[in-house]
């Protein structure tokens, strides 16, 4: 089987359940939006949250979708920084627990934190201080980091330091290895366009996007914007919600529909479909079946708080599979 390099912010999420929406409101987050904090702010949604319910786990988008291919056996490893401290730690066990190769560099700076807000709908709002994350840099990567794999998958939010997603990608065409992308966040495309595009048109084969990032990213709706992402990429899969996703290579598109189940919280769910829908890619499944394993996945992880999936759910996936 195909294996997989992960690179991206290596974080740990801090999920805080929000009774209503009005702390979003009060710290000036959007609904719905992943914006980027200083230690201050980050500060202040921890202490402003303290006494809501809460839990801890690894994240950051690639760092998730990793996680999903490697419970269903893929071979993979992750990239990424991280501090000298107890997050750090935390997040480099997890790693080894699900059988990834840590790839990482240890850093000073305290490790990256996503305090993630889960709204009384299951939406969820991130305010994300990098930290050691931010640190990765382009003179960090090591030609040898890629050689054995056959797929990259990289987050849309490294398109904020330019140099090193640009780095990254030209390194991994170098090594043959074929390249997924997801678009990560429709405000972190909208300030990135151009140079997004460019990259999507010069080095990407696979780029995964949700209705809001697929219009920043073309200005148009869901169906036209599957059109013009596959006119620029190999395969382009843009996810419409509850209506499903749909899938272009070439002329033939694939229509696919969710799984039903009640929405507890959506963290994870674009990024266990990218992990579906590659698990099915690396096994040369129909681009249908690729994705309705991508919308199992999200339908189990929707279900329960965090972007992680139990143990019980992952025997049924796989049983299903």
């Amino acid at each position: 089987m195909k294996k997989v390099l992960g690179i991206g912010n290596a974080l740990v999420d801090a999920l805080n359940k929000l009774e209503d929406d009005n702390l979003l409101t009060e710290l000036g987050l959007p609904k719905g939006s992943m914006q980027l904090v200083d230690t201050d702010t980050s500060a202040a949604i921890q202490e402003k949250s303290k006494n809501l319910e809460k839990e801890m786990a690894s994240g950051g988008s690639a760092a998730n979708t990793i996680h999903g291919l490697a419970n269903l056996g893929v071979e993979t490893a992750f990239i990424g920084t991280v501090g000298d401290d107890e997050i750090g730690n935390f997040f480099i066990n997890d790693l080894k627990k699900s059988g990834i190769k840590p790839l990482l560099n240890i850093s000073k700076t305290p490790s990256g934190l996503a305090n993630a807000m889960i709204s009384p709908d299951g939406e969820r709002t991130f305010g994300t201080y990098l930290g050691a994350a931010i640190e990765l840099s382009a003179s960090d990567l090591k030609a040898e980091q890629f050689k054995g794999y056959d797929i990259l998958h990289v987050e849309g939010y490294l398109v904020q330091n330019h140099d090193l997603l640009e780095n990254i990608l030209k390194i991994a065409k170098e090594q043959g290895l074929e390249i997924s992308l997801d678009l990560a966040s429709y405000n972190v495309v909208e300030d990135n366009l151009e140079f997004l595009k460019k990259m999507v048109e010069q080095y990407v084969d696979i780029v995964f996007a949700n209705e809001e990032e697929a219009k920043a990213f073309t200005g148009e709706e869901p169906e036209e914007a599957l059109n013009t992402l596959a006119g620029v990429t190999k395969i382009a899969i843009v996810k419409v919600g509850s209506k499903g996703s749909m899938i272009k290579e070439n002329d033939d598109v694939a229509r696919v529909g969710v799984e039903a189940t009640k929405v507890v919280d959506t963290t994870g769910a674009g990024d266990l479909y990218a992990a579906g829908y590659l698990y099915g890619y690396v096994n040369n499944f129909s681009h249908e079946k690729s994705g309705q394993i991508g919308a199992l996945l999200a339908s189990k992880v929707i279900a329960d708080y965090g972007a992680k999936i139990s143990d019980a759910d992952w025997k049924e996936i796989k049983n299903r599979i």
